[in-house]
């Protein structure tokens, strides 16, 4: 038990110093995410690849992009194919704030690389995608 103790106050610790990184930022930081994905990958842009990508409730996509909306971080583009759907446009102010907020959100993914070193690192990450997909089946088992 004591193994479970203190495994759970390093997990703890380490998702409160990742969580801490940037705390003066205008939006919430679900809402950082959702502009990270939107300025920094490809493809499919819409409130229902948000969702998947985040693994959260269209609602809650939804509910980001409305807020986006209103602060005018995004716009929407109606989709010619389908006009029901739209694909999620990052603004210039989206842009500069991803800019800006960028560096200071994979510092310390940059630290713990260079402090771990790239072998050591890369499992860390293997068994964090490991942690995450055993919890998201859990979830999805639950549901």
């Amino acid at each position: 038990m004591d193994n479970f103790i203190h495994a759970s106050e390093e997990i703890a610790l380490f998702c409160r110093m990742n969580v801490n990184v940037k705390k003066n930022l205008p939006i919430r930081s679900s809402e950082m995410g959702m502009l990270i994905y939107l300025v920094k990958t490809e493809g499919e842009k819409t409130p229902n690849a948000v969702a998947k990508f985040f693994n959260v409730t269209k609602a809650m996509a939804t509910n980001m992009t409305t807020s986006l909306l209103k602060q005018e971080y995004i716009a929407k583009e109606q989709s010619m194919i389908d006009k029901r759907s739209f694909s999620l446009i990052p603004t210039k102010k989206a842009v500069e704030l991803v800019e800006s907020a960028y560096t200071e959100y994979f510092k310390t993914m940059t630290l713990l690389q260079e402090k771990m070193g790239k072998e050591k690192f890369a499992e860390f990450i293997d068994l964090l995608e490991r942690a995450n997909e055993i919890l998201v089946e859990e979830k999805k088992n639950h549901e």
